[in-house]
């Protein structure tokens, strides 16, 4: 019996689940970091990130406006997530920006001409996003802090943009995925003139370079070639959906970390992405 030969899906879903494991891994170091002033920290992050493309600097040509496409996805979504975090509680605020994987699914058929939202992928993305709600806001101990704050506009802004710029890297001139490595060298670049201007000067200490370092390679660095990979492998309506893991994983390696136990809600967050991964992936248009 002749063994089946993976489907551009599959490596897409792989290299999705692989974004999705490094990004687990961003709160956790950004709780150790969180003495390091937010733009220094995602400053350094992407350009340590963008290192591994370097060598590839003859695939880094892309037209203007796909670079400013970069900048866009990069850049301008932890501009205005930190904004959030900083204006509004940040448990809420999170929670609002992880809106993205829900408008992934749901603005697919807007911004790719020829895919259509299924009842299922609806139903899938609306479980989906009521597990990350769950797991986000069972891990903060109460139901919130309540009322409005004007940072939950930034942070549906950073979802906005992060679903967006998935899709539309579908959209522009194909280009190669170590064309990452420039969108993240421009951004962290940008991120550091931030910092000059709007932030202390702040002094860093040797295990701080070593976790930027670590976060700069993984969730700010590999995890964006991994997940360009996906998105040109695969159905971003699937992928948008098998995205709702990562408040999940997130939130379980904080508590591992933090050495609190895993709690009921977390349990039931995991159950209903799961069951919502499922649904989302063995979705097929007719």
């Amino acid at each position: 019996m002749r063994p089946v030969s993976p489907t551009p899906e599959l490596h897409a879903n792989l290299y999705a689940l692989g974004a999705i494991a490094l990004w687990a891994s961003l709160a956790s170091l950004g709780v150790a970091l969180r003495h390091v002033p937010p733009f220094l920290l995602t400053g350094l992050a992407l350009v340590i990130g963008s290192v591994p493309a370097w060598p590839m600097l003859r695939h880094w040509r892309v037209p203007a406006s796909t670079l400013a496409l970069g900048v866009y996805g990069l850049f301008a979504y932890h501009f205005l997530l930190f904004i959030a975090l900083r204006s509004a509680p940040p448990v809420e605020a999170n929670l609002v920006n992880y809106l993205w994987p829900l408008l992934i699914v749901v603005l697919a058929p807007v911004f790719l001409p020829g895919l259509r939202l299924r009842v299922a992928h609806a139903i899938a993305a609306m479980a989906g996003f009521g597990g990350a709600a769950i797991a986000i806001l069972g891990s903060s101990g109460s139901a919130g802090a309540g009322g409005w704050s004007w940072g939950y506009l930034p942070a549906l802004g950073s979802a906005f943009i992060w679903a967006s710029y998935s899709l539309l890297t579908r959209r522009v001139r194909p280009f190669s995925t170590a064309a990452v490595g420039l969108f993240g060298l421009v951004s962290g670049v940008l991120s550091l003139l931030c910092h000059a201007l709007l932030e202390p000067a702040a002094t860093l200490r040797s295990i701080d370079w070593v976790l930027i370092v670590a976060m700069g390679l993984g969730p700010l660095g590999a995890a964006f070639f991994l997940w360009d990979r996906a998105l040109k492998l695969g159905d971003p309506r699937q992928i948008g959906i098998l995205s709702y893991a990562t408040p999940v994983a997130s939130t379980v390696l904080l508590m591992i970390v933090s050495e609190r136990p895993i709690t009921g809600s977390i349990a039931v967050a995991a159950l209903l992405i799961i069951g919502a991964a499922v649904l989302g992936t063995r979705t097929r248009d007719a």
